[in-house]
């Protein structure tokens, strides 16, 4: 038999703090950690109620923080940050907040950086066709706006005939 250890509501709280200190977490991970505990719907509402109070649990700094990361090494697009935190249930307000850690000119950086490495990367794609179909689904998949990819396959279909 599998035996489920129980836990206190101090060493259910004491572990979510850790849990929460090691990186910023959003409610639904919480949540999520909540119920592999097996903890009762009260117990949870006072542990996140607590966490919130002590602030280990910021829906609004954790928000920020994975914008600017999944921005920053992962070279995401606004519109998969966006759709990520949608997925984790974060508030419209939230989203707008974390989108304003973004520096403009960073972001254009960002894109033609990525763009011109994965142009460099299908260099050896003989077909034109197969090589804009390759590069324009490889950055919608990292979120970059439509209007972004489609202007730099223009100036790179331009330089390279």
């Amino acid at each position: 038999m599998d035996k489920q250890k129980s836990y206190t509501l101090e060493e259910a709280l004491s572990q979510l703090q850790s849990y929460c200190a090691y990186q910023e977490r959003c409610h639904l991970e919480v949540d999520k950690k909540l119920n592999k505990m097996r903890m009762i719907p009260q117990a949870k509402a006072i542990i996140v109620s607590k966490l919130i109070d002590d602030n280990f649990l910021n829906e609004t700094r954790f928000a920020k923080s994975f914008a600017r990361g999944k921005f920053r090494i992962k070279y995401w697009g606004k519109h998969r940050i966006i759709n990520e935190l949608k997925r984790r249930q974060i508030s419209d307000y939230n989203i707008r907040e974390a989108l304003k850690e973004i520096n403009e000119l960073d972001y254009y950086n960002n894109f033609h950086h990525l763009a011109d490495k994965r142009l460099l990367q299908l260099k050896t794609e003989t077909k034109l066709v197969r090589k804009k179909q390759k590069f324009v689904s490889y950055m919608q998949y990292r979120g970059w706006e439509s209007h972004l990819i489609f202007e730099k396959w223009n100036d790179y279909s331009k330089r390279s005939k």
